[in-house]
This record gives C-alpha cells, structure tokens and sequence, in this order.
C-alpha cells in the first residue's frame, strides 16, 4: 500500500500512526514549508522570548523521521494538483520549480489553513506581518531582533492577536490591539472578556474594540499608520495581521471534492472525503459541533491530530470514528489564564438552545494554605435537563484543570447532578473538599430545584418598579462601593432586621460573589419574601463596569478599584 499525506499536526500524526500500524506501507510525506512537523501553538513565545532555541520548535525533521518511522519526507514541496481518476497527485519542488507525478493507494490531505489578509490597502507592506508558519516566525523574529521597534499594533484579538500583543509587550513594546468585535476571544461571552480586557489595560496594552481598520500606510521614517474607520490614525514600527484563519480548501476544490462551510474540506465520521480513497484532516476540515451537532469550523491541534489518527485507522481497516470537537482551549495572558470549552450563551443561542448559566468566583485551593487565588467560572446548562452546554474560567492558578474536568464532563453527556457527585483529587494545596467543578454542579441543581431564583446583573442595576436591591456584603465592603440606590443589611444581622425590608417588592439579593446572597436568599424565601440571587456578585459587576468604564473614557471611574 502506498500511502500520500501532507505534513504538520494531523499529517504528521497519520503517518506515525500508519507506520505502527502497517511496517510494510510505503508512506510518503509532502510539505510545503520547510518543517515537516513543529510548534505551531509555540510560536508567539519564540518571538517574545520564553522559548530561546529555534531547533525546539520544530518536533521532528524529516531525517528524524525517517530513521525512526521509515518515511519518506519531502519538504518545500507541494502538492498542485490531484489527479484521481489516475491515483495521481502532482508535485511541484518550491526551490527548482520543477514538476513530477507521484502515485497514491490513499492519499491523507493535511493543508491546514492560511491566515486571512483582507483586501484593504497596504497589507503588502514590509512591516506588516503575518504568524502562521516557522517561516513567519523566523522573519517576526529576525526584524524585531535587527529594528528593535519601540511600538506595535495587532489587528485582531483571538489567540494569536492576544499571544502577540503579550509577548511584543514583555519584549518591551508599546502595544496597540485592534479588534473589530465589541470583546477579545470569540471563546468567551462579553461579560467574561471584560476581566480580559481589563487585564489586558493593566498590563500596559491600549484596547481599541469596535475599530474596523481601512487601511495601513508606510510612512517615509519606516513607521506604519493603521487607519482606523472614525479613529485617529495609529502609528507604530510595526503591524501584527490576527484577524483569523480559513480552511485551505483550494486543492480539494480544483479536485471535484465535495466541501463544506467556508470552502471547508468535507468529510465523514471516517475523515474520508467525497472520494473513498482520499480522506483529510486537521483546520482545513469541516466537523462536527460536539453539543449541537452542527457543521462547524473548529481550528485546532487537538483535534487535528486525533483526526490524523483516525484517518490512519480506517486506512488500515480499524473502525475509527471522530464524534466532534467542542472546541476546549485555553490561552495564557500574562500571569492569568483564559480556557474555555463548549459553548458560548451567543453560540447557544445561535443553535436554538435554550441555556442558563451561573457564574461563580471559587479560590484555586484551599484558602487557608498559602497561596490561593479566585477565579471566575461561567458554567452554561440546558434549561429544563440541566446537560452541561459549556463552561468558560479565568484566572490566576486552577483554571485549566477545572476547564478539562467540564470538557470531560460535556463529553460525558453530564448533567449538574453528576458535576456535584464528581470525586476529584484534593489536598489544600490543590484544590477543596467541594472542588469550583462540585459548586458549579450545586449552584444549578439549586436553580433547577426551584431552591432559588437568578438574575443577571442587566436586571439588577435596572430594577423594575416593583423590585429592590439588596446588599448583604459587611460595611466595610458596602463603603468601598456598592450599587447605586441599594438596601445594605449585612448577612450576619439579616435575621434580626427582616422587618425592615419591604414585603411587597421583590428582592434582588447581591454579594461579593454570590455564595452569601444564596445563603441570604434562602433566609428570605423562608420567612415569606419574594427574592432572587444576582449571579456573579459585586466583584463579578465591578469588572464588567470596570471595562465599561475604560472603554467610554481609558480611565477607570473613581469609584472602582484599579
């Protein structure tokens, strides 16, 4: 059997696979750049600094392949063409130009993506950069190393704007981030891309939100001007292009295979394409949506390389199948940590779901043993079943290992009551005995219990006529700041002023993160009052306010803390 694949995450992992499988296959890899399999999530750190030698990025070279696998590497060059009617893919070598026919019993497609240029005026300038390949890094690298540049800015704030504009600042840099969308990180609701943002500020980086750019012009002392619509123009020495990516599909066009979303590479559970003897995988394929079994676009190495394997499986004849992906990540952002899974309230929505959520603000361990630090975590739940939908955290310490525990959990079909049985690892200096995941579980299975009512702060800094806000923090917290027109009755004295709360509204009940005014809540609804929690305490509303605040003015209201 001969066997052509394409190179990087999925390619590389289906050729090692196949190679275990199958020791008599005739493997050969192609690859258009000049590494056949490296980093690509480690990147921005070579830049900054954190990874200091070039040869770590790259996990194998095509001789180290080939003395351990037997494969045949063929890198800087590329694949122009499928012929499939002949079992032919056709090969142009990128450093003589030259052109050749090579044949193919299955043929494993891994072309990735390409970083999306828009076509605005300037993009072609030198000091303009893109970060998708080893290559582009190395040029980052080389110009801020040979210019040393003083200043910055990134067009875009997904992972790749934020990693940039995080490592360019620890090298020193002034750095400008200009995104499009009202918040940082499509993997995060706007509430919890406030604590980003305001993270993001504190660190030194200038936020520009809802700023579409026009255009960049070089200017004649070698700065760059970004052009940014109702702005003043932005200058800098040098402009970073993170608006996304796209599938590259062109190949799988030009072949008469069938495709997906965007261009999109379409495949089956098996990763096999249109054409049975041709299958393909990693960012140029189109999935599944875990949750809502929608096709969907999910650009990532895990799933990449987990399609890499199971393409090599059905190849071989082991029944594999890839069930979909729910997009976990998670980015580091100076000292927080940002991680998400499943989904968003706006992509819940977006597929027809009805979701709740809670919010909640657990220490990363115990706090009593030194060291601890709070986190915020926005758990999504179906109405009604309480299935978990998605999770998002940040935070200092703790972030990742509660993400990975609710991505499990999403895998697993669980609902809050299965969250709250969970028996996770604990010792002080690693987590509770009621682990943040265990109190996600037992802040909705309360909601779905009818134990107690929950808004959001929309409503709370809003209330109806017939409502009132109740603040049950200490004096000393309430004299720091607090909401505007709210009742303040300290939890421990609730029970002793209970007549001084009027019976006819309804109480929307406020702490600091929201475990008080539950406790709060309770007493209420048990000596007759009509109360609700507001979800995410005060701290939770101070940094939406925060973030509120900058925007209208880059300086933070007095009244709130910095």
């Amino acid at each position: 059997m001969k066997v052509v694949i394409g190179g990087v995450a999925g390619g590389a992992t289906a050729a090692a696979r196949l190679r275990r499988l199958d020791e008599q296959a005739e493997i050969i890899m192609i690859e258009r750049t000049g590494y056949v399999s490296y980093a690509n999530c480690g990147l921005p750190y070579f830049i900054g600094g954190a990874i200091t030698e070039r040869r770590k990025l790259t996990l194998q070279t095509p001789e180290s392949f080939h003395n351990r696998f037997r494969i045949d590497v063929r890198v800087r060059q590329e694949v122009v063409a499928i012929a499939r009617a002949a079992h032919e893919v056709i090969v142009r070598d990128l450093e003589t130009g030259e052109t050749y026919a090579e044949s193919y019993d299955k043929l494993i497609l891994s072309p990735g993506a390409r970083a999306v240029v828009p076509e605005l005026p300037g993009v072609d300038a030198e000091r303009l950069f893109t970060l998708r390949t080893v290559e582009d890094t190395f040029r980052i690298h080389g110009f801020v190393e040979r210019e040393q540049p003083r200043s910055a800015v990134v067009v875009g704030a997904g992972f790749i704007g934020l990693e940039m504009a995080e490592n360019l600042r620890e090298r020193g840099l002034d750095v400008t981030v200009v995104q499009r969308g009202g918040h940082v990180m499509p993997t995060l609701d706007a509430d919890m891309a406030a604590i980003a943002h305001n993270h993001l500020r504190n660190h030194g980086i200038d936020l520009k939100l809802d700023a579409n750019v026009e255009a960049f012009e070089p200017q004649a002392d070698g700065s760059m001007l970004t052009r940014v619509e109702g702005s003043e123009p932005l200058s800098s020495d040098m402009v970073v292009l993170a608006v996304g990516v796209a599938p590259e599909g062109t190949l799988a066009r030009e072949a008469g295979l069938e495709l997906g979303i965007r261009g999109s590479i379409a495949v089956d559970e098996h990763m096999r394409t249109s054409d049975e003897d041709i299958y393909a995988v990693g960012d140029a394929v189109q999935v599944k949506n875990f949750v809502t079994g929608d096709d969907a676009l999910i650009a990532l190495a895990g799933p990449a390389n987990k399609q890499g394997r199971i393409a090599a499986d059905n190849i071989c004849g082991i029944e594999s199948r890839f069930s979909g992906s729910q997009g976990s990540s998670v980015l580091k952002l100076f000292d927080l940590t940002v991680a998400g899974t499943g989904l968003t309230e706006v992509a819940a929505r977006a597929a027809g779901i009805e979701a709740q959520h809670v919010v909640l603000s657990p220490a990363s361990h115990a706090t009593y043993y030194p060291g601890s630090s709070s986190m915020t975590m926005k758990v999504l739940f179906e109405a009604g079943t309480g299935r978990i939908l998605g999770a998002q955290a940040i935070g200092m310490d703790g972030v990742d290992k509660r993400i990975d525990v609710l991505a499990t959990a999403i895998r697993a079909h669980m609902d809050a009551t299965d969250l709250t049985e969970l028996d996770l690892a604990y010792a002080p200096p690693y987590s509770s005995a009621k682990d943040p995941v265990n109190m996600a579980g037992y802040l909705i299975e309360n909601i779905l219990e009818g134990r107690v009512e929950q808004v959001d702060w929309n409503r709370a800094i809003a209330p109806a006529g017939d409502e009132v806000v109740l603040d049950t923090r200490t004096a000393g917290e309430y004299a720091r700041g607090a909401v505007d027109g709210a009742l303040h009755i300290p939890l421990d004295e609730l029970r002793e002023h209970l007549d001084e709360l009027p019976r006819d509204k309804h109480l929307l009940v406020y702490c600091q993160s929201g475990l008080r005014s539950y406790v709060a809540c309770r007493i209420l609804a048990q000596h007759g009052f009509a109360c609700a929690n507001v979800a995410g305490g005060y701290g939770f509303y101070q940094e939406t306010r925060l973030d509120a605040e900058r925007r209208r003015t880059d300086v933070a209201d007095c009244g709130v803390a910095l």
